[in-house]
């Protein structure tokens, strides 16, 4: 670990941080070559990156120094010390956000309105990122500070965190097989007659490249929902998400017909219904976000077998326009 020392005492600056964990070889990796099983156990790191960093001395198998190649097998223990430099977006800042549980491996987190994931151009700081990090400093090792899902600024709701890269690695699996379930509420403009199943390919817009659009050749998009409520001029659905794609609920409802009440990026202009009390039309016009709340959140604990549910409670403004939406139905 020489080589490492020598790194840090000659480049150390404030923006330098360390990648320091350690995995034991299970059953499912014995036998795999050393980078492939790393590759597993670090999905967001790509294998050259792993090789080089294994070359480089930065990673060792048992104590002993190691090739890319070498046979791993049950129980053998890996060790990363890897340097990296950190970005200066990521850095710890006090934000609000309500923790719903905590463990060694994860958070699970009810994230509020106007609350940006992750840092990004226009949003350099005052993100749940930078917020993670204020409360777990170590997540600054981990991709995207262990985030391995996200919910757009202003939808409300359920999220999980990793702690670990072994938290993260399990997370990230259980997503690509679909494992971990989703389910949201939303209130749709328009009465929904109807349950369904939406399937498209979705993509990014392909003249305005902030937004995502239904496409024959996006990637697969499939988004189940069915009808909780009927109102007047809208309703209440409840959703469940087999993939993930950015801006899913929101293209997927606006594709037929039915955009998320208060949406600003595909609901179109505000649409207030002819007949409604001054004071509903109000509080819709005043909605000026995107009425969709992820509720409920369920997958497998990292390290163990044990199926976990957590749900976040509805958020004020939506509680709100619920109530005001009944008071239409008794008044129609």
């Amino acid at each position: 670990m020489y080589r490492l020392a020598e790194l840090v005492n000659k480049q150390y600056n404030q923006s330098m941080k360390l990648i320091q964990q350690q995995f034991k070889v299970e059953v499912d990796y014995s036998g795999c070559r050393l980078d492939q099983a790393l590759s597993g156990l670090m999905p967001d790191y790509s294998r050259s990156k792993i090789q080089e960093w294994i070359q480089q001395g930065f990673i060792i198998l048992n104590r002993q120094s190691c090739k890319p190649k070498q046979r791993v097998y049950s129980g053998d223990v890996i060790d990363l010390d890897i340097p990296y430099v950190a970005k200066i977006a990521d850095r710890p800042e006090k934000i609000e956000f309500e923790i719903l549980h905590q463990d060694n491996e994860i958070f699970v987190i009810n994230k509020p309105a106007n609350l940006v994931v992750h840092p990004a151009a226009g949003h350099e700081s005052g993100t749940l990122v930078n917020g993670l990090l204020n409360i777990d400093p170590d997540l600054e090792q981990l991709p995207r500070a262990g985030i391995v899902h996200r919910l757009d600024k202003d939808t409300t709701g359920v999220m999980v965190v990793a702690r670990t890269l072994k938290a993260h690695a399990s997370l990230v699996d259980q997503l690509q097989r679909r494992e971990i379930k989703r389910e949201y509420i939303a209130i749709t403009q328009g009465v929904v007659t109807a349950g369904r199943t939406i399937e498209t390919g979705i993509a990014r817009h392909p003249q305005n490249r902030k937004k995502m659009s239904v496409q024959q050749h996006g990637k697969t998009a499939i988004t189940h929902f069915q009808v909780a409520q009927k109102f007047p001029h809208h309703s209440l659905i409840n959703v469940q998400l087999e993939t993930g794609r950015t801006h899913q609920i929101r293209v997927h409802m606006a594709h037929i017909k039915h955009p998320l009440l208060g949406d600003p990026v595909y609901g179109g202009r505000p649409r207030v219904p002819a007949g409604i009390t001054p004071e509903l039309a109000t509080q819709l016009r005043d909605f000026k976000r995107q009425a969709l709340h992820a509720r409920r959140l369920s997958f497998k604990r990292p390290g163990s077998d044990e199926h976990c549910i957590f749900e976040a409670p509805i958020p004020q403004d939506f509680q709100v326009m619920l109530a005001a939406l009944g008071e239409s139905v008794n008044e129609a």
